[in-house]
Order: C-alpha cells, then structure tokens, then sequence
C-alpha cells in the first residue's frame, strides 16, 4: 500500500457501548463469529450453459482452487474486505490462461513479445474484453462494516465509498489487464451469460471475462470466473460431387 492507502485504512473507528443493539440485518451480523463450514462450488457458467449461448469457454479459474487459497491476497486500494482481492485474483488467474486456449498466431505472440513482428501481431490480434461482474448480495463485508460503523458514530475512510459498488474492482482489472470492452454489473448469472453473448454478438466485445463471486457467511468465499468467446461452428463437409451419367446418344447423330 502508498502512504495515503495506509493513512485511510486507519482511521480510527469508534466502538459502540458494550451490550448496544446495532439493528444489523441477520446476514450480515451472522458474518463474524461464524464457524465456516464447506459449501457447493458456485459457478459462474459451464461448458453446456456457454454452448447454449452460442459461446465457448477458452480459459476459467476459481478461488479457491487448493488449500493454499485460504486468505485473500492483498489488493492496493481495497480495504477491510475479501470480495474485491478475491475477484482480482481470480480475474488474474483466468486471463492468465488465456494464451493456453488463444488460436495458434495469438500463441506466438504472447510467446515471444520482443520481436517487432510479435508486438505487431499481438497488437493487430488484440481482442477487446468485456468485464461482468455477477454477484447476488455484493460486497456484503464491507456492507457490514460500514453499517457497525455508522451505527456507532464511527468515521468511515473515503476508500469504502469507493469499493461500496462491484464494479470498483471491474475498473481495476480492466486497467491492470488493458482491457478495453464494456463493464457490466449483474445479480444473476443466468443474465449475466446472456449480456456476454449479446455484447459478442453485436460486435461491441470480441471476448468476456465473466467472474462469479459471493461472500459466504457460513462458509469460505468463492469466485469463478471464465473468458467466453464466440463459440467457432465447424462447417459441414461438402458432398463429394457425383459423375454425370452420359448423355444417352442418338442413332445417326455425330458423337
């Protein structure tokens, strides 16, 4: 973190007395002190949803993906809460498989970026990248936060303003990641596909990252995310052409 990150993530905050009802709602007092247990993997698309969208899944990551995944990494800028570092990570980790599933001329780019004739490919190959963000309940740690905090006359840093809405963390990964397409922000997943195929298909993005995340209170927080492109219809073989029988020939007439 700069200095000003640090001098805003500790301003100080104000306890309520002891014993004080906060009125929180229920989901979010529930989010501290809860032992965590196990919970389904979300999803943010699968292979058969995308198909039927008429798109395909080039690259996907998760948080979490192993046991190592058990605190959120550190993100500049974001403070007290997991679901803006989870999402971030998470977009990282799919974009960054990307050259694993990009066509064979973007490979090579990405593999050699010093050569001139490689930067002029990558560039001309460059797709633009929508962002959406799905989310049922959004960032419901900083919600809670921000509701203790009030309810105490405590003082909130201007950061939480900033990360208050999902799609703080969609800006930062479109300027760490130079994507150029459209940023979208929906509740439903189902929806969210839907806006990733209409933005394709009406030519404003070649590809869209799509990332999934929800805060669980039970259990730990995950994030999907999966990078969805036109999905590449094989055209049918052509039928092998017939011989034309010959033309029957005429008594008398000249071949």
């Amino acid at each position: 973190m700069n200095q000003t990150t640090e001098a805003l993530a500790t301003v100080p905050e104000q306890k309520a007395p002891a014993g004080a009802s906060q009125n929180l709602p229920t989901d979010l007092t529930d989010l501290t002190g809860t032992p965590r247990r196990a919970t389904a993997a979300i999803s943010a698309a699968t292979e058969d949803e995308a198909a039927a969208a008429g798109l395909a899944i080039r690259a996907e990551a998760r948080w979490p993906e192993s046991g190592l995944d058990d605190a959120a990494p550190a993100l500049p800028g974001f403070i007290v809460s997991s679901f803006s570092p989870i999402a971030a990570e998470t977009a990282a980790r799919c974009l960054s498989r990307r050259a694993a599933h990009a066509p064979e001329n973007e490979t090579k780019a990405f593999e050699d970026p010093e050569t001139s004739e490689a930067r002029a490919q990558a560039q001309a190959h460059t797709p633009v990248t929508a962002i959406l963000i799905t989310t049922a309940r959004g960032d419901r740690e900083s919600a809670s936060h921000v509701a203790r905090t009030v309810a105490a006359n405590g003082l909130l840093g201007p950061l939480l303003f900033f990360q208050s809405v999902p799609n703080a963390v969609a800006g930062h990964i479109a300027a760490r990641w130079k994507l150029t397409g459209p940023v979208v922000c929906l509740a439903d997943p189902a929806s969210a596909l839907e806006t990733a195929a209409l933005l394709i298909e009406d030519g404003d993005a070649d590809e869209a990252l799509l990332v999934r995340i929800e805060q669980n209170p039970s259990g730990p927080d995950q994030a999907h995310a999966v990078l969805l492109a036109a999905l590449t219809a094989h055209p049918a073989p052509s039928p092998a052409p017939q011989a034309k029988a010959p033309a029957p020939t005429t008594p008398g007439a000249r071949p």
